[in-house]
């Protein structure tokens, strides 16, 4: 297990910027929700704000779409660093949002897929998976791991030469993290022939189970998550008549003993209700007989790396760095 150097506080600081920004996504995303359970998209749009693809390099970083299946909308966004390298990492990234909310293109997740690109380095793909309600446990799965066909299939028409995918890595924060971890599962049973899935980076993934824990019972009044905001999106997302010990909400559900699960960074902060979930998971996946490293930030709060003015979010971006030149200096070694 690892920690960064600060000492825990007593009360989460946050920049006011950070803070300004925090308060207006969860504005929007409380408003926008119905009390039948569904989602008003058509008042989200209105706020929602896009970076289209641009081949053209900003910051050496240049960025194309690719559709999978246009009758559900499956599509990624390639991010492609312009540097001299023979073998450059694929990284295969979902994004967060309750398994509910957001997309590839929206400006903060297309700029951490940028600077991920940039000072990893490596290729970036992001996925637009199908969102809850509308499309319910195993849809986002579905769409994650096909994807993988889909690169599996066609990667000399998707990707430059000097991308290889036998240095994959998935990535993804909160439900994004999640969908990692579960994606994951299936590409360990499916033995593709160039996909060679060798690193998991969950950062604050979004587990849960019916019993309360710890951390959500005493961080009430947290930044974007709450006991009723992760009730709702668990309803969205489980099938009708499950509820959260479901093994799409809880791994520990499930068996990866006998599995040749890649080995995970988990990603832990202080002031997230969902720690202990998290943590959970990471023992799970050593009691799994399965290799796992611990990060923890114990001031921060979830989803703290997508706000570049947070120190914290370089960190742990060169914390991910380290983990991957890690697990590609193992093939060789």
């Amino acid at each position: 297990m690892a920690t960064d150097s600060q000492q825990p506080n007593q009360k989460l600081t946050i920049p006011l910027k950070t803070r300004i920004a925090l308060t207006v996504i969860s504005t929007f995303t409380d408003n926008a929700q119905r009390p039948d359970g569904s989602i008003n998209r058509r008042y989200l749009r209105l706020f929602d704000f896009r970076a289209p693809p641009n081949p053209k390099p900003i910051n050496t970083i240049s960025t194309s779409d690719f559709v999978v299946d246009p009758s559900r909308d499956l599509w990624f966004r390639l991010y492609t660093p312009h540097i001299s390298a023979e073998r450059i990492p694929v990284v295969i990234f979902f994004h967060g949002g309750g398994f509910a909310f957001l997309s590839p293109n929206v400006y903060p997740y297309d700029n951490v897929c940028r600077r991920f690109a940039r000072k990893l380095p490596a290729y970036v793909i992001s996925v637009n998976y199908r969102l809850a309600p509308e499309h319910r446990y195993p849809a986002q799965y579905d769409d994650g791991f096909d994807v993988l066909k889909y690169l599996e299939e066609n990667r000399d028409t998707v990707l430059p030469a000097n991308a290889d995918l036998s240095r994959c890595f998935f990535a993804g924060d909160s439900a994004g993290g999640n969908i990692a971890h579960n994606v994951a599962i299936r590409t360990c049973k499916a033995n593709f022939a160039t996909v060679k899935l060798i690193g998991l980076i969950s950062i604050q993934p979004f587990f849960g189970g019916e019993e309360r824990t710890e951390a959500e019972k005493r961080l009430t009044g947290m930044p974007l998550v709450s006991p009723d905001r992760t009730d709702w999106c668990w309803r969205a997302l489980l099938p009708e008549g499950s509820n959260r010990d479901h093994e799409a909400a809880n791994p520990s559900a499930g068996d990866i003993s006998d599995l040749d699960y890649p080995e995970t960074l988990v990603v832990v902060a202080g002031f997230d209700p969902l720690q202990d979930w998290q943590r959970g998971y990471y023992e799970w996946i050593k009691l799994s007989g399965k290799r796992a490293t611990l990060i923890e930030y114990p001031n921060m709060f979830h989803a703290f790396y997508i706000f570049p003015e947070v120190s914290e979010a370089g960190h742990l971006i060169d914390r991910i760095k380290d983990f991957i030149a890690d697990r590609v200096a193992s093939l060789s070694g």
